[in-house]
């Protein structure tokens, strides 16, 4: 049985079931979990190895290399980077995105296990990336009063923790207490003691060990500890070193140290809008809900902050995802909503009455709740991308709809009664409908296959307008004609004989006519208009994703290597000062003597320093927030000198770095590398719409080299690893053991000499050693010091010396320009040979995306031809349907030079989207003029009748369409960024190609079908 018919004869059937997908849809859409876009898993793995005192050269040697000849030739691997430092190494595995991570960790990890490592390395640590461990939410704690603030943060990260949904919070600055045991030299050489003798001293005397178990008189066994233990820096004081052989005083280490419980000595500082402060990090759960985290997470933070004892203590929300996931949402949905409404307002505009619009208008919020089914089953979250399909597609959800009522009206005004016209009209454009819908579904199946960040980002998308779109087929087949039959006028065949004779129609017509007298003319100016919108096309801007704008920047400034802790907070305050004088400026925290990177992985740099940077909400702000960065650097460069070097760092959600490129150059010769990236970056550095270069060229720092004397070393019985141990101890301190205090602190016991040998190195010269007769020997009587040159770190990407260079640009560049000018650039530098220019960053990306993009466009349309051809039996037909294919490429280049959009991956997803719609039109009319022959009329006549008929339906949808996508295309709020080029170039696509298919469509099946000229 026919399923519109089935409908028609069972009203009460549709609309139970109707019910049922409502009450599913609305328990699915509570239950999928807002993001702002898809999870993404990348293919990336990290190899960390320790190598304590080891320096850059012999860990690249040793560790580095034999991991890189192991790891080189895993299955899926696609790019390996490397990084050796003093005291460990660090390799980065980027794979294919056809592999998964967990599919290869095993092998790794076997791999791992067969290279031999060095005596004194630890094991390499196989970690994957795990976009759960990046924070969905960051603030600063500061305080007004002069209470510490990093007592107050402990306090509040313990009950934060609790939150549902919420993994850990980190907090940057802890406060930490250790027991400090400054060595007196002096004193130590005296009594005949040295650091190692205190140390297992302490040891000796802080021990807890389990016995054999005992048998009790009452036959019970117990257990057996021996116990002997510290719980106080005041009993280690007291502890007894020996005694005085001539007094028989007691000699105790308080004597020859100074013993305290202190705060551990801060490398770094935390200040937010001038005030100390703690930075907090929030990570959320795997799976969990990124807005209901946030919004739970706020909501505690502000009860906690209300309550008399956190009075004086401020938050400063930095970064918030979940917030700015909350304003993407609610903007496009707006858009969403606004655009359904524009669709339903062409309704009444055309069909001038209020019942069919609102039997139309069920589709929309119908194949909605329906899409919200399906993607809850596909387990798919509810991101800017699936909304942004939704909205794409919001007013095509009414096409098949306008389709079915218009023919249904129509068959009325033949003088059918209601149910008979429901059953003839819905079953004449079944065909075509199925045709139309396929089709548009179709162009999305070359997106599954697009390998890639693109096609983990887009799979959602194309699978979540396609459930739409299949939605509102089953409710123009179904719903539609069930309505139509209970409740549409019968009274309609003058108004309908009215608009056929109108002057609209009758002049339509006519130019449909002269159009065909002169079809060669016509014909021709569409292909040289054609020919030149794809010219423009290829000519036009282009970017990899459009940048959002979500007010964050991030500073990180790097003064030369040895600036003292102080001149770098010198340093930020200048920049602190430039901050505070924008008006954009919402909040700021600096991080001065480490980065978060730095303090994630237990390490700082007191020459280094990081400032977070919130902007107010973009509707109260004059500058994007890459406006902002642009202007703002030049200032703080201005202000903080050459020697500084500063860069402002503008991320996106969505992976993206927008206003910078990047490339790597690679030779094996490591003195030719650093001559072409010094003379490449010198060619970047004079071209106008660059703004900084910059790469991670290590160059070698001064250090003091201790050299060892082997016949010096020899004369006092030692050898040199006695020396290198002893100097390193006592120059870093040695960790005795631990202690557990009354109040149940855990502390952490140091015995050093203070600053004691490096405050000069004179001192360090001075330094003495204990020879095994028991006499001391200056550090200088057994080695020399001098200053010598040495690498930080050694890079390499793919088993070669490589360096990476990164260009800041213009913001009001992009990115095909940007290209262009690096590209030019090298090709003006003469490379040594052997060097090799790979691109990477957002270069790389487009350049692989767009490849697969176009691809996609033109595998689109094969499939759609093919899918016309076997559903309407024919080749020759659905060759002329596929015209209006290329007629829309005039709109796309139209409107990306008139609104100054960029031709990135988005647009041309908008593309692959007008595909799938555009033949609809071609669909519509070709399917009618076949119907008409087939009832006897002549080309010519079904040529005319098809055109009359069928205008008023094609504009229908395609105004619905455009007016449905115009609050997209107008991208207005947070969040919108993403999806406004497709919305734009559908709206000029379908235009264009909706008002010449009525000509050109019609010339082509007049070709076709041999007709004569009219």
């Amino acid at each position: 049985m026919n399923i519109s018919r089935f409908s028609i004869k069972r009203p009460v059937f549709t609309v139970v079931t109707m019910l049922f997908v409502i009450i599913l849809g609305v328990v699915s859409l509570l239950k999928i979990p807002i993001t702002l876009i898809p999870e993404l898993n990348p293919p990336i793995g990290v190899v960390v190895t320790s190598y304590p005192g080891a320096s850059p050269q012999e860990v690249n040697e040793k560790i580095t290399k034999p991991l890189e000849d192991s790891l080189a030739t895993l299955p899926g691997i696609k790019r390996l980077q490397s990084t050796s430092q003093e005291s460990a190494n660090f390799i980065l595995m980027e794979f294919d995105w056809s592999t998964t991570i967990d599919d290869v960790q095993q092998d790794v990890q076997q791999r791992l296990s067969v290279v031999p490592v060095p005596e004194g390395a630890g094991q390499p640590q196989f970690l994957k990336f795990d976009p759960a461990q990046l924070p969905v939410l960051q603030l600063s704690l500061r305080s007004s009063d002069d209470e510490d603030i990093r007592i107050i943060a402990e306090e509040l990260e313990q009950q934060l923790t609790r939150i549902e949904g919420v993994a850990s919070v980190t907090t940057s600055g802890k406060l930490i207490e250790e027991v400090q045991i400054e060595l007196d030299a002096a004193a130590l050489k005296e009594k005949g003691y040295t650091q190692a003798d205190i140390v297992q001293l302490i040891q000796a005397n802080n021990i807890s060990l389990p016995g054999e178990p005992v048998q009790a008189d009452d036959g019970q066994t117990l257990t057996t500890r021996i116990v002997s233990t510290f719980s106080s820096a005041e009993q280690i004081a007291e502890l007894m070193l020996s005694v005085n052989p001539l007094t028989g005083d007691p000699v105790y280490v308080k004597d020859v140290a100074t013993v305290t419980r202190q705060e551990q000595a801060q490398t770094s500082i935390t200040r937010a809008n001038d005030e100390q402060a703690v930075l907090l990090s929030v990570l959320q759960e795997s799976g969990a809900n990124t807005a209901d985290v946030s919004s739970a997470f706020q909501e505690t933070l502000n009860d906690l902050l209300a309550q008399p004892e956190y009075e004086g203590i401020t938050a400063d929300i930095l970064f918030d995802q979940g917030d700015y996931i909350r304003l993407s949402i609610a903007n496009i949905g707006q858009s969403l909503i606004l655009g359904g409404l524009f669709a339903m307002l062409v309704l009444f505009v055309f069909l001038r009455n209020v019942k069919s619009p609102l039997i139309i208008g069920v589709a929309i919020p119908y194949s909605v709740i329906v899409t919200f089914v399906l993607m809850y089953f596909a387990d798919f979250s509810l991101n800017i991308l699936t909304l942004g399909a939704l909205a794409l597609g919001i007013g095509m959800l009414v096409d098949n709809a306008i389709v079915v009522i218009e023919n249904i009206e129509r068959h009325i005004g033949m003088g059918k009664s209601r149910v008979e016209a429901a059953k003839d009209g819905a079953k004449e454009v079944t065909l075509a409908l199925l045709a139309s819908t396929v089709t548009t579904v179709a162009v999305f199946i070359p997106v599954l296959f697009i390998e890639g960040l693109i096609g983990q980002i887009f799979t959602e998308f194309a699978l979540t307008i396609s459930f739409s779109l299949s939605a509102s087929l089953v409710v123009a087949l179904t719903v539609v004609p069930m309505l139509a039959s209970k409740f549409l006028s019968e009274q309609v065949s003058e108004q309908q004989n009215k608009r056929y004779n109108s002057k609209v129609y009758t002049h339509f017509l006519s130019s449909v006519r002269t159009a065909l007298k002169y079809r060669l003319i016509v014909l021709l100016t569409a292909i040289v208009l054609v020919a030149v919108s794809i010219f423009a096309l290829f000519q036009a801007e282009t970017e990899f994703i459009p940048a959002t704008d979500e007010g964050f920047v991030s500073v990180s400034v790097e003064l030369p290597k040895g600036t003292s802790l102080q001149k770098t907070e010198q340093t930020v305050t200048k920049i602190e000062h430039i901050l505070k004088d924008q008006s954009e400026l919402d909040v700021y925290v600096s991080l001065i003597g480490s980065t978060q990177e730095a303090q994630s992985q237990g390490s700082a740099s007191v020459n280094e320093a990081e400032i977070s940077v919130k902007l107010v909400p973009l509707n109260e702000r004059d500058r994007s927030v890459f406006a902002f960065s642009e202007d703002v650097q030049k200032d703080i460069e201005a202000a903080v000198g050459e020697d500084v070097n500063v860069e402002m760092s503008v991320s996106t959600s969505s992976g993206s770095s927008p206003t910078t490129t990047s490339f790597r150059l690679l030779n094996t010769n490591e003195k030719a590398l650093a001559e072409d990236v010094a003379n490449v970056q010198k060619a970047l550095q004079q071209e106008s719409v660059v703004v900084d270069v910059r790469s991670d060229l290590v160059n070698t720092v001064e250090e003091l080299q201790i050299e060892v004397d082997k016949e010096a070393v020899k004369q006092y019985g030692l050898v040199p690893a006695q020396v290198a141990q002893t100097v390193y101890n006592m120059t870093r301190g040695m960790l005795a053991t631990q202690i557990i205090t009354d109040d149940g602190e855990v502390l952490s016991v140091y015995v050093s000499f203070g600053e004691a040998f490096s405050a000069n190195v004179d001192n360090l010269r001075e330094m003495e050693l204990r020879a095994p007769s028991g006499v001391f020997v200056p550090l200088e009587a057994v080695a020399s010091i001098k200053v010598a040159e040495a690498p930080t770190s050694i890079r390499r990407s793919d088993q070669t010396p490589a360096v990476a260079v990164f260009v800041d640009y213009e913001s009001d560049a992009s990115l095909g320009r940007i290209s262009e000018v690096v590209d030019e650039a090298i090709a003006g530098v003469t490379l040594h040979e052997g060097t090799e220019v790979a691109f990477t960053g957002d270069r790389e990306l487009y350049d692989s995306a767009i490849n697969d993009m176009m691809m996609a466009v033109i595998l689109a349309v094969v499939l759609v031809y093919l899918i016309m051809a076997a559903q309407f039996e024919s080749f020759k037909y659905p060759f002329v349907m596929l015209f209006s294919i290329p007629l829309m490429v005039i709109g796309v280049a139209a409107t990306l030079f008139i609104t100054n959009t960029l031709l990135g991956v988005t647009a041309v997803i908008g593309i692959l989207v007008l595909v799938g719609i555009v033949v609809n039109n071609g669909i519509v009319l070709v399917d009618y003029m076949n119907q008409k022959k087939a009832a006897g009329a002549t080309t010519e006549e079904a040529i005319l009748l098809g055109v009359r008929d069928r205008v008023r339906p094609i504009c229908m949808t395609a105004l619905t369409t455009i007016l449905g996508l115009l609050p997209l295309a107008l991208g207005i709020g947070e969040g919108t960024e993403l999806n406004q080029p497709m919305g734009i170039v559908t709206i000029g696509g379908l235009l264009c190609s909706t008002v010449l298919t009525l000509y050109i469509v019609p010339i082509m099946y007049s070709y076709v079908d041999h007709m004569k000229k009219v």
